[in-house]
C-alpha cells in the first residue's frame, strides 16, 4: 500500500473509532469542579434534573453560585417546587458565550426544561434573552417582565453544540415555578390503579404478592407494571403457573432500588429483582436506546412506554409486555438456542422470544469498534 493511501486510511480509522467511544456529558461532574457551584449542583441530584440534563442534547445550564441558591432555599420552597424552579434554568437550546453576545437583533426567547415537562401553564416556561447595552446579556422570565437584574456573568463550560453551562447573577423568579406544588402521591396502593396498571395490580392483590412491594417503598422501589392488555394476553400463561411460580412472576416486575428514567437512560446492564433470592438470580438486563429503554430476559423483551409516577423513592414505568423469567421459562430458552422452532412453556400459546435481535444490536458498536481496531493495526504493520 503506498504511504499516502494508508496514512489516510489511518486516519479514517482513527475518526472512526474516535467518535464510537465519545460519551455524553455528565452535569454533576462538569459542576463538582466549581464549589461555588456545590449547592445548585447538590439541588441537581436531589430533584433528578441531573439525570434528564445527562441524557439531553443541545442544552444550556444557567448555573447560579451558593449565596444565589441561598435566597432560594430560604423561601421554604417544596421539594417539587424547587425542581420547577430550576427547570427555567435549562435551556433547551445552546448558548455559548459568543452566541449570547450575537443575538440576531439583539433579543431572543427560548424554551426551558419547565417548559417541556407540561408544567409550566401557556408559555410560562420561556425566558427571554437580551444582548443588552454595555456588553451585558439580561435574562427575563416570561412571567416576570419586572425582572430585569438577572445577567450573564461568565461561561463555566462549552462543548458545541452539545451543552453549555454558564453562570448567571440570580435565580430566574417565575411565580408560576416557584407556586406551591403538592406533594406527589406515593401510595403504592393507589398508584398501582391507575394509568393502565388495574390488571396487574389484581394480579398483585389476589396472589398477596403486593405486601413485598409495599414493605419497600421506605428503602426505593421500582415497578415495571405490565399494561391492561399485556396482561389480558399473558392469562393462558399465567393460568399454567403454581402458586409459587406466579408470586415469583409477579416479584420479578419490582426492583428494591428507586430509578428514574433519566437513571434508566443512562445505564445499562443487569439489574436485580424483588424475586433474586441466593441461586434463584431473576435478574433481567436494561438495555437503552436513546429514548428507548428496554427490558430483556432471555424470553422476552418489553419496551417502557409510559410513567406513571416518578418521584423517589417510587417510580412506576409501563411496560409493553409481562416480563418472563428464565427460571419459569426454561423450555423458551432451550427452543431459541435451537433450532428456532417453538417449545411448550407453561402455555404454547404465542412465543414472546425477540430477545436476540435486541443482544445483536447491544453488541454491534462494540463490534464495530473491535474490527476498526484490527484493520488499524495491519495497515500500520504495511506502513
Amino acid at each position: 500500500m503506498h504511504p499516502p493511501a494508508a496514512i489516510s486510511l489511518l486516519l479514517l480509522l482513527l475518526t472512526i473509532t474516535t467518535t464510537t467511544t465519545t460519551n455524553g456529558h455528565n452535569i454533576t461532574r462538569i459542576l463538582q469542579k466549581n464549589q461555588e457551584f456545590s449547592t445548585f449542583n447538590h439541588y441537581l441530584t436531589l430533584t433528578h434534573l441531573a439525570g434528564e440534563i445527562n441524557r439531553r442534547q443541545t442544552i444550556t445550564v444557567c448555573a447560579v453560585d451558593n449565596a444565589a441558591m441561598s435566597d432560594l432555599t430560604a423561601k421554604g420552597l417544596s421539594l417539587e417546587t424547587i425542581k420547577n424552579v430550576l427547570s427555567l434554568h435549562v435551556f433547551a437550546d445552546y448558548y455559548g458565550a459568543k452566541k449570547l453576545h450575537e443575538i440576531t437583533k439583539g433579543s431572543t426567547s427560548t424554551a426551558t426544561m419547565y417548559q417541556a415537562t407540561g408544567e409550566a401553564p401557556g408559555t410560562t416556561g420561556f425566558v427571554h434573552i437580551t444582548d443588552a447595552k454595555g456588553g451585558k446579556v439580561r435574562f427575563t422570565p416570561e412571567d416576570n417582565p419586572s425582572q430585569t437584574d438577572v445577567v450573564f456573568v461568565k461561561s463555566v463550560l462549552e462543548m458545541p453544540y452539545n451543552i453549555s453551562v454558564i453562570q448567571i447573577s440570580q435565580v430566574l423568579n417565575s411565580p408560576e415555578a416557584m407556586a406551591p406544588t403538592s406533594a406527589p402521591d406515593l401510595n403504592l396502593t393507589s398508584l398501582l390503579q391507575r394509568d393502565g396498571c388495574k390488571s396487574f395490580y389484581n394480579l398483585l392483590t389476589t396472589s398477596g404478592a403486593i405486601g413485598t412491594f409495599l414493605s419497600s417503598v421506605d428503602g426505593g422501589v421500582t415497578v415495571f407494571c405490565p399494561s391492561d392488555d399485556a396482561v389480558k394476553e399473558f392469562g393462558p400463561k399465567y393460568k399454567n403457573l403454581t402458586a409459587e411460580g406466579k408470586t415469583a412472576l409477579l416479584l420479578y416486575h419490582g426492583v428494591p432500588t428507586y430509578n428514574s428514567m433519566g437513571m434508566l437512560r443512562s445505564s445499562n446492564g443487569l439489574m436485580n429483582t424483588l424475586a433474586t433470592e441466593g441461586a434463584n438470580k431473576y435478574d433481567f438486563t436494561v438495555q437503552n436506546d436513546g429514548e428507548d429503554v428496554k427490558l430483556e430476559t432471555k424470553v422476552v423483551t418489553a419496551e417502557i412506554s409510559g410513567t406513571v409516577v416518578d418521584d423517589e423513592p417510587v417510580a412506576i414505568y409501563r411496560i409493553d409486555k409481562v416480563l418472563m423469567p428464565r427460571e419459569l421459562f426454561k423450555a423458551n430458552v432451550a427452543a431459541k438456542k435451537g433450532d428456532g422452532a417453538e417449545a411448550p412453556g407453561p402455555d404454547s400459546s404465542d412465543d414472546y422470544g425477540d430477545d436476540d435481535t435486541a443482544d445483536q444490536k447491544a453488541n454491534s458498536g462494540g463490534k464495530v469498534v473491535a474490527s476498526a481496531v484490527m484493520v488499524l493495526f495491519v495497515v500500520v504493520a504495511f506502513l
